[in-house]
């Protein structure tokens, strides 16, 4: 199974941006998903979790400002982001759980200038 992140990119306060994790070499649905973060300097941070069946954990950091989304046929997590803040300047990782086993992908660049 891999992960592939997507949708990172520069972008200015109060601004948005759309984060995508598509999941290829398997036939099922991921179980769950999560986005993580980490800033330069920082230990990665859970942002936001999705479960099988749909309910959603979101960082207090992000509450209101963030949405996770999932489409099983897509096979696809998204991330949606709106009034980004420079703090959330950071590298996103989708996280997806498949029947107990984990895989992340590759990190993709979210950076928000002032």
């Amino acid at each position: 199974v891999q992960l592939q992140a997507s949708g990172g990119g520069s972008v200015q306060a109060g601004g948005s941006l759309r984060l995508s994790c598509a999941a290829s070499g398997t036939v099922y649905s991921i179980n769950s998903w999560g986005w993580y973060r980490q800033a330069p300097g920082k230990e990665r941070e859970l942002v936001a979790d999705i479960s099988n069946d749909g309910s959603t954990n979101y960082a207090d950091f992000v509450k209101g400002r963030f949405t996770i989304s999932r489409d099983n046929a897509k096979k696809t997590a998204y991330l949606q982001m709106n009034s980004l803040k420079p703090e959330d300047t950071a590298v996103y990782y989708c996280y997806g759980r498949l029947w107990g086993s984990p895989y992340w992908g590759r990190g993709t660049l979210v950076t928000v200038s002032s």
